[in-house]
């Protein structure tokens, strides 16, 4: 019963580590990047929403390719992060540091990722670079846009560096430790394209 358990768990959490890697992590990446064309004014932001809004089965895709995986993802992840033991004495007081934060990220960007979806494509229109440049116009919601971005890019990239281990493709300490460097690097580039494009809806149109 126990060795049935421990094969389920092993399964869910591998299924967890892939899925905030592949749907949800490439939804990130697109999400950021699509927002990043703010920086160039908003008739390219409308413009690129505009292509995203006329993919065929778009609301299937959403779905079935989004939602669910990100459900999941952050529902079993809210699981660990309440239930698991922390590694004081697996791991470096460094990677032990990283390892709280990746909890204390993931929950705050469940909460950021419902609001600003419940905000804006839950809204009952297609978000524009004027409806985003309204809600942006709150310093409160500027703010907590901020520090959902900061936490969604550093859950991403740090998450990256256990999907690595966990997957087997980082298995010696040396690979491990230059993936840790990699992926900070890749948090702060994606944090800064992020808050830049934050920044941009607040210039007028």
């Amino acid at each position: 019963m126990a060795q049935a358990q421990s094969h389920s768990e092993f399964v869910l959490r591998r299924l967890h580590t892939l899925a905030g890697v592949v749907p949800v992590g490439l939804f990130l990446l697109e999400h950021l990047f699509t927002n990043a064309m703010a920086t160039t004014g908003a008739a390219s932001f409308n413009s690129a929403v505009d292509t995203i809004q006329h993919i065929p089965f778009l609301h299937f895709i959403e779905f079935f390719f989004i939602f669910l995986p990100l459900t999941y993802h952050g529902v079993y992840g809210l699981y660990v992060a309440f239930t698991s033991g922390y590694n004081a004495g697996q791991y470096s007081w460094g990677r032990n540091v990283l390892f709280v934060l990746q909890r204390v990220t993931g929950v705050i960007t469940f909460v950021f990722i419902i609001y600003h979806l419940w905000t804006t494509r839950f809204s009952g229109r297609a978000p524009t670079f004027d409806m985003v440049h309204q809600l942006m116009s709150n310093p409160a919601y500027l703010w907590f846009m901020v520090i959902g971005v900061v936490a969604a890019t550093f859950h991403f990239a740090n998450g990256l560096w256990s999907f690595c281990i966990h997957w087997g493709i980082t298995v010696g300490q040396r690979a491990q430790r230059v993936t840790a460097y990699v992926t900070m690097v890749i948090f702060v580039v994606l944090a800064a394209v992020g808050i830049e494009a934050i920044f941009a809806f607040t210039r007028a149109a």
